[in-house]
């Protein structure tokens, strides 16, 4: 009983003769799918995060903002963490600086 397994052992193709080249193909599906996760997803995250950076950056008084939560206003005063919106006639609020959305055209909002 033994000779036949020793048989059919032996008969048996080995798989160690491709060498390294197999696992390289392997793993490179992988490697493809982490390359284009990173220029369709991380990349442009990466780049809308700087550009909301210079936007903050650059507000001064007198800008006029639309808030993330769709508030409109005009910038009285800008500090490290917090912006002074007024939103209406001697109307003003404090905002996070970071929920600043964009920055609008001059002589949008008339109050």
């Amino acid at each position: 009983m033994s000779f036949l397994i020793r048989k059919a052992f032996a008969a048996a193709p080995s798989r160690t003769t491709q060498g390294g080249a197999g696992s390289f193909f392997a793993l490179a599906p992988l490697v493809l799918f982490f390359i284009v996760a990173y220029f369709l997803l991380m990349r442009p995250q990466q780049k809308r995060m700087k550009e909301h950076r210079e936007l903050l950056a650059a507000l001064t008084k007198g800008d006029e903002v639309a808030m993330s939560g769709g508030m409109l206003g005009r910038v009285l005063d800008v500090g490290d963490v917090f912006v002074t919106l007024e939103i209406a006639a001697n109307v003003s609020v404090k905002v996070q600086k970071q929920a600043v959305q964009s920055v609008l055209p001059k002589g949008t909002l008339k109050f």
